[in-house]
């Protein structure tokens, strides 16, 4: 019989997926990495269980213990998911520009979850990262999984998503292209590629109200380009430990409503149901076709799921009201 002894097993080894339409003014062969098939709908599932389990092995994290981490929704999913399995409680921070659907996707698999404004400083005892830290050092027995400063986290995807893109191309591959949050995927997949080819160029997709491109081109951090945006999942106000900007080629920045409107063509148009920021990779990518040629294979993470996203990106009403349709 062929089977798993429990969900953790099924997380990884998601297919590669060739685009077509959306991608027509491309000349490279665009292949999509499609991590909604892990089984919380999202590649967070890869790093959530990884900083699961180191700190297992740290003693971090004992048996009965509280897990607490500041998510904006999809790196929670996967610690909820580890945690039913291993027995732990969840705690998770958010904020109030998430959308409904992942506050109730949370719940529904046992975490309790405090939902912080979104419009204070990082450092605001208000923010989601202060909570977190705070809920930490007051709860026995918990540990903040902290995943934009957790070495955990980019080592997951260097272990796991970079070898399987690898494998999957045959080697083939010359460009990666992801959306940046707190920089674990793009960097542990990065180091990976490029230990096999150091000419595999990294491309990562930024928002406007995010720091990301203008630190990776000045070196300077700008309070000035940080403002509110709607894009979730991408763009930061604060440099992450996990990105590793010596790994990153290039950012590129995508509008909110280019994100929004790439999401719903990749629905329609290739039948691939996905969260708002893989729109902001796929809009990236086009707005970059220039530089590519038709010997190029171009590997994109859409690294969540549509469902998320129904009351935003997918309903016209949203969409109207945030002039994204005519």
């Amino acid at each position: 019989m062929n089977y798993h002894e429990n969900i953790l097993g099924t997380i990884g080894n998601t297919p590669l997926v060739k685009l077509n339409k959306t991608m027509e003014e491309v000349p490279a062969l665009v292949l999509a990495k499609v991590e909604f098939m892990n089984p919380g709908n999202s590649i967070k599932d890869r790093m959530a269980l990884k900083m699961v389990e180191d700190a297992e092995k740290r003693g971090d994290l004992k048996p009965g213990g509280t897990i607490i981490e500041c998510t904006s929704g999809n790196t929670g999913m996967g610690i909820a998911i580890a945690a039913a399995v291993k027995g732990y409680k969840t705690i998770f921070t958010t904020t109030d520009k998430q959308s409904k659907e992942k506050v109730d996707i949370l719940r529904a698999v046992g975490a309790e979850v405090i939902v912080c404004p979104t419009n204070v400083a990082p450092d605001d005892p208000q923010s989601y990262y202060s909570v977190a830290e705070k809920l930490s050092k007051e709860i026995p027995n918990s540990f903040w999984c902290n995943q934009y400063d957790n070495p955990s986290n980019a080592v997951a995807h260097y272990e796991t998503t970079g070898p399987e893109i690898w494998e999957q191309t045959d080697g083939k591959i010359t460009h990666f292209i992801v959306g940046v949050g707190t920089g674990g995927t793009i960097s542990g997949t990065a180091k990976y590629l490029k230990e096999k080819n150091p000419n595999i160029k990294i491309w990562g997709v930024d928002t406007y109200g995010s720091v990301f491109k203008k630190y990776h081109e000045t070196g300077e951090f700008d309070e000035k380009e940080i403002y509110s945006y709607i894009t979730e999942g991408i763009g930061e106000d604060i440099l992450p430990e996990n990105v590793d900007f010596s790994l990153i080629d290039h950012f590129e920045k995508v509008t909110d409503k280019d994100g929004a409107v790439m999401a719903r063509r990749l629905a329609k148009e290739e039948g691939l149901f996905l969260g708002y920021s893989c729109g902001s990779a796929a809009a990236g990518l086009v707005q970059m076709k220039e530089q590519l040629t038709k010997d190029d294979v171009v590997v994109i993470v859409f690294h969540d799921h549509g469902s998320r996203y129904v009351g935003k990106v997918y309903n016209d009403e949203w969409m109207r009201k945030n002039g994204f349709l005519d």
